[in-house]
């Protein structure tokens, strides 16, 4: 992994007669490939870039404290698709629709923002007004091993369900060396939340109800706890509550899993040549249980902070990032299974992505089929598909998934996680003025 530029207060400076940005982004594979790859940038506009590297948890603890106190730290942040429409009403960052309206002729039709996949400039966006640019997109998707379901004589469909995902993790468990499943445990929204809160989608369970009532209490929550942590401790990796997607990730691409649960941008770092089961994975949708179509929506995206004293240079620096000159600047350098997944219409009709991406079909139907208004069996007043779109979710999620890994690893009972969460959650609903 490239190592992070050095940190500094103050966002962009000015040294040596160049503009210079700091950039705040998660290590995630797509965004090391950036940053590898960002000199390319720089020799092109003159433009210096620092990136400061944290892990997923710290990223949005530390960019949502800076945007909040406007103490202009970083210019460029990556955000989500929970964070941008929240943060675009709150002012937090600039709009980027004065910064497209001053393009060019040609560099708007060089960068093609219609390209863009509709629901994901729509999830990006506040009050018809796109506030971060997506460097991938991504959807939830069922990983396994083909090698090892063969050894094993059994079939993955393309469209399981839980108790199928279950029966075969069981089955596999051992098999090579390998653990049934891996899933993340790590406590926090943004971690442990992603997978179970599609889990708890699938079984028909729901956070709040039509009267923003915390729906805790109903069978169908309790039921995907059991469940979760039935299959992590029948077949999943020992000690899951110390693994986000990273561990996850590093798990799965080592041979260590049979099935893996979780983003589709994976599929890239799986099929990589430092990957040792290259060629070697299946792809089926996220799997169902009384509700189909469960898989997330997600985008990591860049946004412009709006203290940031350099929003052209940002800017430019977003349309670089998110262009489709990008997408083959790293499908020729780096190979056409690692470029950014889920943004573009054109990467989909791309013919060497398509000869390199066997998950491309599943992936982009995966995210054309993700159901984020009307994310649950029973009706909810919310949005969003492995989070609620409301600002105190952040803080929620957290004290849930905390709750979550404290009966996933026995130190909890499941009636008194389920009740400490419906308390926070009725604290919530109450302070917030959603209750009715």
């Amino acid at each position: 992994m490239l190592a992070a530029a050095s940190l500094f207060a103050g966002g962009a400076k000015e040294g040596a007669g160049r503009t210079q940005l700091t950039v705040a982004t998660v290590n995630n594979p797509d965004m090391v490939i950036m940053q590898q790859l960002s000199g390319e940038f720089t020799a092109a506009t003159g433009i210096g870039l620092s990136f400061v590297v944290l892990p997923e948890n710290e990223l949005r603890q530390k960019v949502t404290e800076d945007v909040g106190l406007g103490s202009g730290k970083y210019d460029v942040v990556t955000i989500g698709t929970y964070d941008t429409p929240i943060w675009g009403k709150n002012g937090w960052l600039v709009s980027l629709e004065h910064l497209f309206a001053g393009m060019s002729a040609a560099e708007r039709s060089s960068y093609a923002r219609e390209d863009l996949l509709p629901t994901i400039q729509a999830a990006l966006s506040y009050s018809d007004r796109l506030y971060a640019l997506p460097f991938y997109g991504e959807s939830s998707i069922m990983f396994y091993r083909k090698d090892l379901f063969a050894k094993a004589g059994i079939t993955m469909p393309r469209k399981p369900t839980w108790q199928q995902i279950y029966d075969f993790a069981v089955r596999l468990r051992g098999m090579s060396g390998s653990y049934g499943i891996v899933l993340r445990g790590l406590p926090g929204w943004g971690e442990i939340l992603a997978p179970f809160n599609t889990i708890v989608n699938a079984f028909g369970g729901r956070w709040f109800d039509q009267s923003w009532y915390p729906a805790f209490g109903e069978p169908a929550m309790a039921e995907a706890w059991r469940f979760y942590k039935k299959l992590l401790r029948d077949a999943g990796e020992p000690n899951p509550t110390t693994d986000g997607y990273t561990e996850c990730l590093a798990i799965m691409q080592s041979g260590k899993a049979a099935m893996w649960y979780d983003a589709t941008v994976s599929a890239g770092a799986l099929e990589a040549h430092d990957s040792k089961v290259a060629g070697r994975i299946g792809y089926a949708f996220a799997p169902s249980a009384r509700k189909g179509n469960t898989g997330w929506l997600w985008a990591w995206a860049l946004g412009i902070e709006s203290s940031s004293k350099h929003p052209d240079a940002a800017f430019r620096f977003l349309t670089w990032a998110t262009d489709r000159k990008y997408i083959t600047l790293v499908g020729t350098r780096i190979g056409w299974a690692q470029i950014p997944p889920g943004t573009r219409a054109s990467t989909y009709s791309n013919p060497d992505y398509l000869a390199n991406a066997p998950f491309a079909g599943i992936v982009l139907r995966s995210i054309q089929d993700a159901d984020y208004g009307k994310p649950t069996l029973l009706p909810v007043p919310y949005r969003g598909l492995q989070y609620v779109s409301i600002p105190e979710f952040q803080s929620l999620g957290e004290a849930v998934s905390q709750q979550l890994a404290a009966y996933i690893s026995g130190q909890e009972s499941l009636e008194q996680a389920l009740a400490d969460s419906q308390a926070a959650a009725l604290k919530v609903a109450r302070e917030g003025g959603y209750l009715r």
